[in-house]
């Protein structure tokens, strides 16, 4: 067991002045926020060393799942992302000033765009990717073993699984 940590220090204050509150929920959520906040900050550094941010990585990323040629409309870009499609454009106007993806007319829908991930682009997802996992892997591997890792896993579904349907 390691030592008491930010959490634990809350949730000693509120022992002392609300006695009377079950704060087991605070001691789950307040540690998946920071331990997600801190993990994020982590793969934020990662990706800057490629020249890319967490933002444009999910883009990247979205496209690079696709199917190939790697291409989604803006606007499928946008829903998966949950994107604003100003946010969107911008997003996209970086990326293809760096020659990462490229836009061109849907050939099935006249007033439509297409983006395309470049053949620049999937090389800085693939290696972004996976410097991102080498990141989360190496935090995990320091705390958890395999099957403790699996069952947090399992655990962390069921509860996504209740608390953020469709996500």
């Amino acid at each position: 067991m390691t030592d008491k940590d930010a959490v634990d220090a809350i949730v000693d204050q509120w022992a002392k002045v609300r006695p009377d509150l079950d704060t087991t929920a605070m001691e789950v959520f307040g540690r998946v926020y920071r331990l997600a906040r801190g993990m994020g900050d982590r793969i934020e550094q990662t990706y800057a060393r490629l020249g890319i941010s967490r933002g444009e990585f999910d883009v990247l990323a979205t496209l690079r799942r696709a199917d190939a040629p790697h291409t989604l409309s803006p606007r499928r870009l946008s829903a998966a992302l949950m994107l604003t499609t100003g946010g969107m454009t911008g997003r996209l106007d970086k990326l293809e000033r760096r020659g990462l993806v490229r836009r061109s007319p849907d050939p099935h829908d006249r007033r439509g765009l297409q983006v395309t991930l470049t053949g620049e682009g999937l090389a800085v997802v693939d290696e972004a990717v996976g410097a991102g996992l080498d990141v989360q892997k190496q935090a995990l591997d320091a705390a958890l073993d395999g099957p403790a890792a699996q069952q947090l896993a399992y655990l962390l579904r069921q509860l996504l699984a209740t608390t953020a349907p469709g996500d």
